[in-house]
């Protein structure tokens, strides 16, 4: 096998999403998973608007809208009473700016099939039944054992293998942090006989905790929530004893406890972590899945200059941009917890987060949009949208009529706005649009 730019460990959303960033980058990379087969559950089903913005650019959009469907409504059962209340999603009309304004459910599994299918269309694929045992590295690399006797080497390696990582383990990396609950949730996918799926069904007052049943679009499951000692003896009886229907069927099932932690450092030398490798989510928000896609999309382009030959310095931003706004969202993550609201708004759609005080933002306001501000999408003077621009994956210039250039960076975010001309970003070309914009 090759020698790879880089080795990324750990095959799920956000090991996938880098994979994809890369392999359309030409940046050579493996990407294996100790599983010996893809994940079926439905863990992290809330995907947040501004990650799909990222599977906009990733060329993956419309699988991930036709695989997935709004947040239902919820219906609260009290006896042989039941009523409707709010949905944990918005329903807000698209805009031009915001195109992708609401929360949108798709099972875990299904988004990562998605974005395996298309990482085989770009020529990559996933090594399954690849564990990494242990790793060294030098000012030259990484030298990573599998658990095949395999000894691969690599430039750079990331850590995207989830909340027991072995590669943070190695590093020496603590997950700092605290358990927000110290009873044991269970979560199940199951398939149950004539219960409606228009809504997600709550029984709030169950003997031994509250149930929760969610259709899964696209699906004849519905995600079971409670307190792993809720359940009785069964999955199949508890059900029928709370619910009164039938369950045909448990597909995948798993107990954890909820817990807010993360590490200190993103990037020990030639080694980084992402996902939840650095950072562990309660699932309350939706934050933990979207935190990790982005985490990947954050590193990625920076990677993939490095490669070819650009500054390492460059790497170091990763974590300076990441690690807080990890720690701002398992804030958010505990407060939703312990709150157990189903009032959400802006905060957790992901699109104000910013990296103002990066060292990679500089320039002048326009309106409301500041460098190191999320790019918002707008209607070009050809018809076109600026993030059919943005799916290049390379920095983008917006030469405006009346105002000033503005250099968006390959992520999409913006890296600096003035009135000079940006020909090259990070060592690579950048492209020229112009349009007119109407800042808030």
């Amino acid at each position: 096998m090759y020698e790879p730019n880089v080795l990324i460990v750990g095959a799920g959303p956000t090991g996938l999403t880098l994979a994809l960033d890369l392999a359309r980058r030409g940046t050579s990379f493996r990407l294996i998973e100790a599983e010996q087969t893809p994940f079926e559950g439905s863990r992290g089903k809330g995907i947040q608007p501004r990650t799909l913005e990222i599977f906009d650019y990733l060329g993956v959009i419309d699988s991930v809208l036709a695989a997935g469907a709004p947040y239902p409504k919820l219906r609260t059962h009290l006896g042989p009473l039941s009523f409707r209340a709010g949905s944990l999603g918005s329903s807000k009309p698209p805009t031009e700016s915001v195109p992708y304004p609401n929360l949108w459910m798709v099972p875990q599994a299904r988004t990562e099939a998605i974005l395996r299918e298309r990482l085989r269309a770009l020529g990559g694929e996933v090594e399954f039944g690849k564990a990494l045992t242990t790793f060294t590295q030098n000012e030259r690399g990484v030298e990573a054992t599998v658990s095949n006797g395999e000894i691969i080497q690599a430039d750079f390696m990331v850590g995207a293998d989830g909340g027991h990582s072995a590669v943070r383990k190695t590093l020496g990396l603590r997950l700092w942090g605290e358990a927000i609950d110290d009873k044991p949730m269970l979560v199940a996918d199951v398939e149950i006989e004539g219960l409606d799926r228009l809504d997600w069904h709550v029984w709030p007052f169950a003997k031994g905790g509250a149930m929760g049943l969610c259709p899964l679009p696209n699906t004849p499951f519905f995600q079971l929530t409670c307190r792993a000692k809720t359940i009785d003896g069964s999955i199949e009886n508890t059900v029928r004893r709370i619910t009164g229907y039938r369950v045909q069927r448990v597909a995948w099932q798993s107990i954890y406890k909820p817990n807010v932690r993360m590490v200190d450092r993103y990037r020990v030398g030639r080694v980084f972590l992402a996902g939840d490798a650095a950072h562990v989510h309660p699932p309350a928000g939706g934050q933990g899945l979207n935190t990790g896609v982005q985490d990947a999309y954050n590193l990625g382009w920076k990677l993939g200059a490095v490669a070819r030959g650009g500054p390492d310095s460059l790497l170091d931003s990763y974590e300076i941009e990441r690690l807080p706004i990890a720690s701002a969202m398992l804030g958010l993550s505990k407060k939703l917890h312990k709150a157990r609201s189903i009032r959400r708004g802006d905060a957790t759609n992901q699109l104000a987060l910013h990296y103002r005080t990066s060292p990679l933002s500089s320039g002048l306001t326009f309106g409301d949009l500041h460098p190191g501000d999320r790019m918002p999408d707008a209607r070009l003077g050809d018809g076109s949208r600026l993030f059919d621009h943005l799916r290049s994956g390379s920095a983008t210039e917006l030469v405006t009529s009346r105002g000033p250039r503005i250099l968006i960076r390959p992520d999409g975010y913006i890296a600096h706005i003035g009135s000079e001309h940006s020909p090259e970003y990070a060592g690579a070309p950048v492209g020229q649009i112009h349009g007119a914009i109407t800042p808030g």
